[in-house]
């Protein structure tokens, strides 16, 4: 009756183990492990790092945007000058290619190292401005290259970075209660400010300079709260540069080229014959583009009529070309890689990557608004190339290494346990 009704022998014997030669089917349930056991020889848990190459795919994209526009827009120039139409062809693509190596370099360096070296890159980047006065060369009327040998440095593109990498590392030290007096925000403001007005002041490069003031004024807005003190210095600015308008446009006495420019910008078919010459041939190349371009390679205003096409007025010859469609993708990747490097600022492990990413979106976002807004006459002409397209090593050169700083803030990104 015993073996009838199931008895399966003393408690002692049930806990034994089962035999090695014994099924699997006939051991306890899973069930019945206990949750410590079950658990305790788990592998621990990998952590995924982010890389986001959709950030590359749109550089690469605008590289090789930037490199045929180039050459349907120098190619008849630089034939009549050089004797050889790919001339910059050439040059850029060396330039591109160095760009990328330091794009590589960065990526794999630790973007802490930049905060570490701060205040040296930055010093560094003050020397080469000086060093433009008793040194510089003077090319079209500007003062603003240092040449060694063959090669050209313009100091007021590493002054850029210098600014991006001070101004991130100072308010990444500074206690956020202090970020609330007025006091802390000009101090903050005082190695943009800096940059800019020697850049200003000693290059005549007044693009650069409210592209550097910019930067400072962009990443310190985005660590503040109290946005009324923006507003407020905002409607200053306004009020001030209002005024000079007004002051320009109602005095009879010459005010020098500055404000020349502003008189062809509001009315550039009056100083047709002068400075007003380029910006209507820019405009009339825009205007003959349509909807789809006359086509690449077809442009008409590159042959002598728009001055230096390959630098700040490329933009003209990409609506003459390729039209409003081929213009508006453009802007479209624009978005796109600054639309990338915000994902990267928001998501970034501390807040200086954080600030890094932002420095470098505002300073490419500031440069196409202008490019665009200069070419199409929105505002007075001023100096501006256009990222990644506009012809210039140490531009191209910079901003590629200030991709891959970026990017190593992004490989610094966890994103989810994987198992």
């Amino acid at each position: 009756m015993a073996a009838r009704s199931g008895y399966a022998g003393p408690p002692a014997k049930r806990k034994k183990n089962p035999p090695a030669g014994r099924s699997a089917s006939r051991r306890a349930p899973v069930r019945q492990i206990p949750v410590q056991q079950e658990t305790r020889h788990k592998k621990p848990k990998a952590l995924a790092r982010y890389s986001d190459y959709s950030l590359i795919l749109v550089v690469l994209f605008l590289l090789a945007i930037g490199l045929i526009m180039l050459y349907s827009t120098s190619s008849y120039e630089a034939g009549i000058e050089y004797g050889d139409g790919a001339y910059y062809l050439k040059r850029q693509l060396l330039f591109t290619l160095l760009g990328l190596v330091a794009m590589v370099i960065c990526n794999f360096l630790p973007y802490q190292f930049w905060k570490k070296s701060s205040f040296l890159l930055y010093g560094f980047s003050i020397m080469l401005i000086l060093l433009i006065i008793p040194f510089g060369r003077e090319v079209n009327g500007a003062k603003r290259w240092l040449y060694f040998g063959p090669i050209s440095v313009q100091p007021a593109e590493i002054s850029k970075l210098a600014v991006i990498v001070v101004t991130a590392r100072i308010l990444t030290e500074i206690p956020k209660k202090k970020l609330k007096k007025w006091r802390t925000l000009f101090l903050v403001m005082i190695p943009a400010v800096v940059q800019a007005a020697m850049i200003y002041f000693i290059t005549d490069n007044m693009s650069s300079a409210i592209i550097v003031a910019a930067i400072g004024a962009c990443v310190l807005f985005v660590v503040i709260r109290d946005f009324w003190r923006y507003f407020l210095l905002a409607g200053f600015v306004g009020a001030g540069g209002f005024g000079w308008l007004y002051y320009v446009t109602h005095s009879s006495s010459d005010l020098g080229f500055r404000s020349q420019r502003l008189l062809v910008w509001l009315d550039p078919e009056k100083y047709a014959d002068g400075k007003g010459f380029q910006v209507l041939q820019g405009l009339y190349g825009i205007g003959s583009g349509g909807m789809f371009g006359k086509g690449l390679g077809n442009s008409m205003q590159k042959l002598g009529y728009i001055p230096e096409a390959q630098n700040d007025m490329i933009f003209s010859i990409i609506c003459e070309e390729l039209g409003v469609f081929g213009a508006v993708s453009i802007i479209i990747l624009f978005v796109i890689l600054c639309w990338r490097l915000m994902l990267i600022a928001n998501n970034s492990e501390d807040l200086f990557g954080s600030l890094l990413t932002v420095g470098v979106m505002v300073q490419i976002a500031v440069q196409v608004i202008l490019n665009i807004a200069v070419v199409t006459n929105t505002i007075p002409n001023t100096g501006v190339s256009l990222p990644f397209i506009s012809y210039g090593g140490s531009s191209v050169i910079i901003l590629l290494a200030e991709i891959g700083i970026t990017m190593n803030v992004a490989r610094n990104i966890r994103l989810r346990e994987l198992r």
